[in-house]
Formats: structure tokens, C-alpha cells, sequence
């Protein structure tokens, strides 16, 4: 007797349904009708308004991927026929509708013959035709030479400047770091005549290295963050260093840098990224007849170019296909390291 009214005492554990019987709850509560699996409004309001967000999401994820989508699918598109070029590519929503993936397509190398137009180039084709004697590779080693050696080298100098303003006490050093801040309000196109003249003084233009001296010297955005990322770590590692006898310049190779990697990682790739799609850079100071020029410049150069390339426009949108291919497969690998620097960066002093 005890037993049974133990029995009726207990809680009654809820019971564990299977997900196909769980969605056919939601399904029923959506329309309003009661079901085991889900009773009670709150719930199916909630579900409501779960539905909807995620059809938002989803929306506005189309949105962003369709785009990428559209050129990888154009990049692949027959448009050797320069008569319709145009009119292929306007008309392409999923798929071009001739494409080199086609079985009837007698193109030499098939699916990827845009991009081996575009890659192996010479005789009247790919770069060559935008610039006579330009390959492909010349330019993807002009784009990775101003993208590597100027960021690498410049966070490593903005790094040291925002070390100093951060954690070092010098007469000035608030005055100093306000008048660079200042410095950004300072809009780029008003002082790119200057720039242009004196570069140009100096020679650093048709060789490429107007591209990368100046960003050797850091950046004062790229400063800022990461001064305000130093800003939260403790004094008390520096003070103890310099008991021990370090020099600052230990105690940043030592200590600053391994502490605020993440902050000048995330910096880096955002640099890098910039640097990779600097098109006005190379547009502005490198002539166009140059073999100096970066990625962005040929493919302008190579769009204007279009009613004389075998390929049509399908070529130039390979191109642009490789060109932000590195960006966004870095920003995919990263995007959790930026995002978190950036938070961190946004403490107070």
C-alpha cells in the first residue's frame, strides 16, 4: 500500500519523444491545434517567432552568398561568342546557359578554360592583352609582395608605437598620440596630389615601392586598436621585467608581443585585406603601361580590354574569382579571432 502511494506521489518524468513525432507536434501547434508534444500558447508563439527569425536569417544569408555565387557560376560561362557575351551573362540567374562545362562546349581545356586562358595567358590572351608581357603570376607576386611585406613589417612598427603610448610614461605622449588621431580626419583624397608629387620625386612609383615603404611605418588606426588591447593588460608584468634588468625592448619581444598576439593577428588580416583589394593605390600611382601593377589594377585593365579577349567577360570574372578567393577564405578561417580582438580593443581606459 505504501508502495502505490509513493507511486502517486511522484513527479511524473517527462516523457522523451522521438524528432520525428517532436516535429509533427511543432507542426500541429503552429496551426493552432493541441498536441502532446506541445501544449499551451507560449510555446507556440515561441515557435512562431523562432520560424520567423530563422526565414529572416536565411533571407538575408541569400542575400549575402548569391552574389559570390553568381560570379563563381559566371566564371565558367562559354562567352567566346563576343556578339552575346552580354547578353549570356544578363541572362544568368543559376547557371549560364552555355557554359564550358557543357558536354557540346569544344573548348581545349574544358571546364577550366577560362581560367587557363587567364593563368597560362601569352599570345593575345589573359593579362597580355591589358598589358603586353604581363602574366598572371607577375601579378599575383606584385599583389602578394605589397600585401605581405608592408603588413608584416607595419603591425610590428604599429605595435611598438602603441606599446609606447600605452605603457610607457614620456613627456608629450598624450599630445603625441591625440595628433595622430587627428591625422585620420584628414580626408585621403585631399592629400593624395602631395603624395602622388612626392613620390614621384622620390621615384618609388613605376617600380612598385610606393606600395610598400610607406606602409613599413605602421598604421595609426592599426596603433589605436592595439593600444587599447594593451591597455587592459597588467602593469605589474612590465614593472617586474624591468626589476629583473629588461629593457623595453625585451620586455616587448618578450612579453607584449607573445600577450597581444591576438590583437595584432586579427590587425594583420585586416591590413592584409586592404592591402590585397588596394586598387586605388596602384590605379593612382602606378601607371598603367607597368608591369609593376597589383591584382585589381590588371583586372581593370583587363576589363577594358574585354571585346578583344577570347574568352569575353567569363575571363575577367575568373580573375576576380581568384582575387577574392584568399580574402574570403582567410576572413572564414579567422573571423572569431577579428571579431573577439575588436571586442577586446573596445575596452576603457
Amino acid at each position: 500500500m505504501s508502495n502505490e502511494v509513493m507511486n502517486n506521489d511522484a513527479p511524473e518524468q517527462e516523457k522523451q519523444y522521438s524528432s520525428a513525432r517532436y516535429a509533427w507536434g511543432a507542426f500541429l501547434a503552429f496551426f493552432g491545434i493541441s498536441s502532446a508534444t506541445h501544449r499551451g500558447s507560449k510555446k507556440r508563439k515561441k515557435l512562431i517567432g523562432d520560424i520567423l527569425v530563422y526565414i529572416i536569417l536565411l533571407f538575408g544569408s541569400f542575400l549575402m552568398i548569391y552574389p559570390f555565387w553568381w560570379m563563381l557560376a559566371a566564371s565558367f560561362a562559354n562567352t567566346s561568342n563576343l556578339g552575346t557575351s552580354t547578353d549570356i551573362l544578363n541572362r544568368l540567374v543559376w547557371w549560364p546557359s552555355l557554359s564550358t562545362a557543357d558536354p557540346d562546349y569544344n573548348g581545349a581545356h574544358g571546364f577550366f578554360t577560362n581560367y587557363y586562358d587567364l593563368i597560362v595567358g601569352g599570345n593575345n590572351r589573359g593579362f597580355d592583352l591589358a598589358v603586353p608581357g604581363l602574366t598572371f603570376w607577375r601579378v599575383l607576386l606584385n599583389n602578394l609582395l605589397y600585401s605581405i611585406v608592408p603588413v608584416v613589417v607595419g603591425v610590428i612598427t604599429s605595435a611598438s608605437a602603441a606599446f609606447s603610448f600605452a605603457k610607457i610614461e614620456w613627456i608629450g605622449r598624450n599630445v603625441v598620440f591625440y595628433f595622430l588621431l587627428a591625422a585620420i580626419m584628414v580626408p585621403g583624397p585631399s592629400i593624395m596630389t602631395a603624395q602622388f608629387c612626392m613620390y614621384d620625386a622620390l621615384n618609388w612609383r613605376d617600380n612598385g615601392l610606393v606600395l610598400i615603404i610607406p606602409g613599413l611605418f605602421g598604421s595609426i588606426m592599426t596603433a589605436f586598436f592595439i593600444r587599447q588591447f594593451l591597455y587592459g593588460m597588467p602593469t605589474s608584468i612590465i614593472e617586474a621585467a624591468k626589476i629583473d634588468g629588461a629593457g623595453y625592448f625585451r620586455i616587448f619581444c618578450g612579453f607584449i608581443l607573445p600577450l597581444a598576439m591576438p590583437a595584432i593577428m586579427a590587425q594583420g588580416l585586416l591590413s592584409f585585406m586592404g592591402s590585397w583589394n588596394n586598387y586605388m593605390g596602384s590605379f593612382i600611382m602606378i601607371d598603367r603601361d607597368q608591369k609593376s601593377i597589383n591584382l585589381p589594377h590588371a583586372l581593370a585593365l583587363l576589363d577594358e580590354s574585354q571585346s578583344s579577349i577570347p574568352g569575353g567577360y567569363a575571363v575577367v570574372i575568373a580573375g576576380s574569382v581568384i582575387c577574392v578567393l584568399p580574402v574570403m577564405i582567410l576572413f572564414a578561417c579567422f573571423q572569431k579571432l577579428i571579431i573577439s580582438s575588436l571586442m577586446l580593443t573596445g575596452s576603457k581606459e
